[in-house]
């Protein structure tokens, strides 16, 4: 049985991009006789703001009243600083679809510095965009877990769910070589197949909405490990840490051929797998046992990371988004503003975050840092002061 101590990621340096360059190439949804602001000005502002814990419109302008000097060092402000009713006009009619091909846009050099990887993908409510009787809107993103920043989003339909959303989102992704992990709501055939167009590998929780799969699965590892036939494909790793030690095992199989009913259905599924997790605090040890299918050949290590690694989308993307960001707090949600305001704080949080890759710092010191520094400002945006 292998069995190692949970590595640390390997150092990275990002590339350096200038953010105002990009947003200046975003085309302008106003009619001309309302710009009276640039649009490159407000969309940098409000960018500014945001790493500065300025979350909201009155923020915005706040930000560009306080810094203005500092402002026009790298902007024209040909009719100085917006106002917040600007700011929200323009962040209601700007289309989510530009928006996000601009942060594609800048993400395409992250994504040629980490060339594969693990690529997360899960849904996120923002809870309190709403008015009440209303369903919270629900954003489904990816994450990349080597680099730990976003790499694109699609709003759920009102009347549809997180399945429909899951292959527009997959279309905007450059997945070769990636391996793709999404929990069991994103287990479902087209998925798989997708994936596999777009280059990537999968590897897809199993849970009840795939009760037939789900249960043959479970019943061939009870199965293999009573009779002992599951000895040597089996990986083990252990972590301790704020008073609880874990330790997590993933035996994984390609003997599919015999048992496996409608395993043809699934596109290039090679192997299914265990995930079981022991957990002890405080004395009290607690099992839990999850099932997975993949593309990948069966390397228990991989698997096993791969599956570990999705739940960093929850702890150090949608963790960060609610706790330093305060997401959950946001009250705005008419037109386009609810789901452009949700990808600047992933567009946020992603310059921060890809600045120093390698640092221990938390993302809520570095925006502290942001607000004290403008030096240090300007080193995440990308750009230059004019001489």
């Amino acid at each position: 049985m292998a069995k190692r101590k949970r590595s640390k990621k390997q150092e990275l340096e990002m590339p350096k991009q200038d953010l105002v360059g990009i947003l200046g190439a975003i085309p302008d949804p106003r009619v001309e006789r309302g710009k009276f602001h640039k649009l490159e000005d407000i969309l940098t502002i409000a960018a500014c703001s945001m790493i500065c814990r300025g979350d909201h419109f009155t923020d915005m302008e706040e930000f560009g009243l306080a810094r203005r000097e500092w402002l026009e060092g790298f902007l024209e402000l040909p009719h100085g600083i917006p106002s917040h009713d600007t700011f929200r006009r323009v962040f209601l009619v700007l289309d989510p679809a530009v928006f996000l091909e601009a942060f594609s846009c800048w993400t395409q050099g992250v994504r040629e510095v980490l060339g594969g990887g693990i690529v997360a993908i899960d849904g996120k409510a923002l809870r309190r965009a709403v008015d009440s009787g209303e369903k919270a809107q629900v954003i489904v993103g990816a994450w990349a877990e080597q680099a730990g920043i976003s790499l694109g989003q699609v709003k759920v339909d009102e009347k549809s769910n997180e399945i429909t959303a899951l292959p527009k989102l997959l279309d905007m992704l450059d997945l070769e070589g990636c391996i793709v992990t999404i929990d069991a709501m994103g287990c479902q055939k087209q998925v798989a197949a997708k994936i596999r167009e777009q280059g990537g590998d999968y590897v897809l929780a199993l849970k009840g909405n795939q009760g037939n799969l789900h249960a043959q699965v479970e019943a061939y590892f009870e199965e293999s490990l009573a009779c002992g036939n599951m000895d040597g494909q089996c990986f083990e790793e252990s972590a301790r840490g704020h008073g609880r030690e874990e330790v997590r095992r993933c035996w994984v199989s390609d003997d599919l051929d015999q048992w496996l009913e409608g395993r043809e259905q699934w596109r290039d599924l090679r192997s299914v797998a265990m995930v079981q997790s022991e957990r002890s605090v405080k004395g009290v040890t607690t099992r839990e046992r999850r099932f997975y299918i993949s593309s990948l050949a069966p390397e228990a290590d991989t698997i096993g990371r791969a599956a570990r690694s999705h739940w960093g989308i929850e702890n150090s993307m949608h963790w960060v988004l609610d706790v330093t960001f305060r997401e959950d707090e946001s009250r705005v949600r008419r037109g386009h503003a609810p789901e452009n305001l949700a990808l600047l704080r992933r567009w946020s949080h992603a310059l921060i975050k890809s600045h120093d890759p390698n640092s221990k710092k938390s993302v809520r010191l570095r925006r502290v840092r942001a607000t004290l520094d403008p030096d240090y400002l300007v080193e995440l945006l990308g750009t230059e002061l004019h001489a």
